[in-house]
């Protein structure tokens, strides 16, 4: 057994504070803000490629990421799991070689067989009829993406559970969502339509799964990774802990993922591209709230799993901490979201507008599950095999019946009612199961000044938006969105107690906290 290893951010510590969750998710909160730059994009794929085509792209790239969810057996939330708890170089380097191998091998297997079925493939997928000649051709080519980004997401995966949460800025910032933009318009102004968009798609996920293989070099020995012995320990430990957590993985790819398509299954022609892309441009804008809390969870798996090994007990104050910061950013953000989300909108292509109720309600989800903080990735990380499971089948299982009940009523904003109220219920269940099982409870001292200050946010926004909506749209949507920003400075200047203020380290004192 080596010692503990060296890691290029974190010193190898049993004990995790409040401070290193707090730097772990700044330096997560900025590599997620790829997903803000992928919002400001859609825009203009939606005038380039028009509507029908932005319809199209979401639901291949949804089912891309569906089977990259399954076929991947959650092996990344896995290392997460694994490398923080076991200290042996090749048992550490064994498993990320596993995961990656099978990952990706079983990616190229599912490519293949989806290039050759792409005819077959294609009659499923609604779209215009001057489009669908393209089709097969689009399911053969964009099959290819499959192996590129399940490899992208098991390296920067293995990365994280080295503790390393900053390193995938330049990737998903700059190569993976600037860059596609940037391939995407060179197509456009060549003369390419939807497949312009797919092309664009893939070469910056190439250029992607390149920059995460160097990427790998830097916290694991890449000559090691090659030559670690794949133990049937180190294959059953990998395995048995992503087929633990590979239902929960579904479950939250599904609910992103598979209503765009669904919605393009159910509605035929173009109406059904439509549709999925209505689906598609809310679930983006509304992905924006969900940085703040994908910051915790991303930092609080790798932690979680390296301080439960230690102490269980001690995670009650890094969850508490969790759950205010994620209170106070989180769901101000999803407020102030709805009250401009029409002005959002008018940036889209003509049509787009149609997505308002449906972005309001997945909003509205979004600051559900941010005021009870980072309880799933707790539950996921610490031993309980069996908690995730339940929680994703209670959760199908209820969107699927009020699916079946609101879909054939309400279109695409039956759908988005039903995922929200799945995807509230299971973070909750989380909550409870932690609150018996562990006796961790986020409801404990600061949560409910937490709550009055971001609530407090969210009203003033809405009084100075009423006060102002005589003077214009324009003028309103500005003067809330700079209003937006001293408010929320208020929110945590007044929202956090001492010890969450102290744990903010430097930067709250920047922030004159």
């Amino acid at each position: 057994m080596s010692g503990p290893i060296e890691d290029a951010l974190v010193p190898p510590a049993p004990a995790v504070s409040n401070n290193e969750v707090a730097k772990g998710a700044g330096l997560a909160a900025i590599s997620r803000l790829g997903a803000l730059i992928e919002v400001i994009a859609q825009p203009a794929y939606t005038w380039m490629f028009g509507l029908t085509g932005y319809g199209v792209y979401v639901v291949l790239w949804a089912a891309i990421n569906i089977l990259a969810n399954i076929l991947d057996l959650a092996m990344g939330q896995a290392l997460q799991r694994i490398v923080p708890a076991d200290e042996d170089e090749g048992r550490q380097h064994g498993a990320v070689k596993f995961a990656l191998a099978t990952g990706t091998g079983l990616g190229m297997i599912a490519a293949l067989a989806i290039t050759l079925s792409a005819n077959w493939l294609a009659g499923f997928v609604a779209t215009s009829p001057e489009d669908a000649g393209q089709i097969p051709r689009s399911i053969a080519l964009f099959a290819w993406s499959l192996p590129l980004w399940i490899f992208v997401e098991i390296a920067t995966a293995a990365a994280r559970a080295k503790r390393a949460f900053g390193p995938e800025i330049r990737l998903r910032i700059f190569w993976e969502q600037v860059a596609r933009l940037l391939f995407a318009a060179g197509f456009f102004v060549a003369g390419y339509d939807l497949l312009g968009l797919l092309l664009g798609h893939m070469l910056s996920l190439a250029v992607t799964a390149i920059l995460s293989a160097q990427l790998l070099g830097r916290y694991y020995n890449l000559r090691l990774l090659v030559t670690a012995p794949l133990t049937p320990v180190v294959r059953g430990l990998v395995l048995k802990a992503g087929i633990a957590m590979l239902p929960p993985a579904i479950a939250r790819r599904a609910y992103n993922d598979l209503p765009p398509i669904l919605l393009n299954l159910m509605v035929p022609g173009a109406a059904g591209a439509t549709a999925a892309g209505l689906y598609g441009i809310a679930r983006k804008i509304a992905s924006i709230p969900l940085i703040v809390r994908q910051s915790f969870l991303y930092v609080l798996s790798p932690l979680a799993s390296s301080q439960a090994s230690v102490d269980r007990g001690a995670l009650l104050p890094m969850y508490r901490f969790s759950t205010h910061m994620s209170v106070l950013l989180a769901v101000p953000l999803a407020g102030f979201m709805i009250l401009i989300a029409s002005d959002m909108l008018s940036g889209f292509a003509p049509g787009a507008a149609a997505a308002l109720p449906v972005l309001a309600v997945l909003l509205a989800a979004r600051a559900g599950e941010a005021v009870i903080g980072p309880a799933t990735p707790i539950v996921e990380m610490i031993g309980h095999r069996a908690l995730p499971l339940l929680n994703s089948t209670i959760g199908l299982a209820l969107w699927l019946v009020l699916a079946m009940w609101l879909v054939p009523l309400h279109g695409a904003l039956g759908m988005a009612i039903s995922v929200s109220v799945a995807v509230v219920v299971t973070a909750w269940a989380a909550v409870v199961e932690l609150r018996i099982s562990d006796q961790l409870n986020p409801f404990g001292k600061g949560f409910f000044r937490a709550l009055l200050a971001g609530l407090s946010i969210i009203g003033l926004l809405w009084a100075v938006g009423e006060a102002l909506t005589p003077f214009g749209a324009r003028v309103r949507a500005i003067s809330l969105f700079v209003l937006f920003w001293p408010s929320l400075w208020f929110g945590l200047r007044f929202g956090l107690d001492e010890s969450d203020k102290s744990s903010l380290g430097k930067l709250g004192q920047k922030l004159r906290l």
